[in-house]
């Protein structure tokens, strides 16, 4: 059974950066669309970032691009959020999923995925000064 273990988050100032990571065990990733979304106190969860298994298409939230980037090793079995220029809007906790091919498009994964209630533990992220 694919497990998700979500890691990297903490507390930084504004304009800092943090990278995220999402490791697997119990299955290798190669074949999953990997995603991440976030939920901030009293908000909705809502997708971050997605990518394809296979062609490496993405997909970023409006309110992240530019300053995020997903990207995913294979070899590790892990994929990563590296996130830059963090604002105090960013603070949330952030989950990682994968997806063996439900959704058409890594955007449909971001914007669907998100309403699901099966999560992980998360990784708290917060940026304050």
């Amino acid at each position: 059974q694919l497990q998700l273990v979500e890691s990297g988050g903490g507390l930084v100032q504004p304009g800092g950066s943090l990278r995220l990571s999402c490791a697997a065990s119990g299955y290798t990733l190669n074949y999953y669309a990997i995603g991440w979304f976030r939920q901030a106190t009293g908000k909705e969860r809502e997708g971050v970032s997605c990518i394809s298994s296979n062609d490496g298409s993405t997909y970023y939230a409006d309110s992240v691009k530019g300053r995020f980037t997903i990207s995913r090793d294979n070899t590790k079995n892990t994929v990563y959020l590296q996130m830059n220029s963090l604002k105090p809007e960013d603070t949330a906790v952030y989950y990682c999923a994968a997806d063996p091919g439900l959704y058409p498009t890594v955007q449909a994964m971001c914007v669907i995925r998100a309403k699901s209630d099966y999560w992980g533990q998360g990784t708290q992220v917060t940026v304050s000064s």
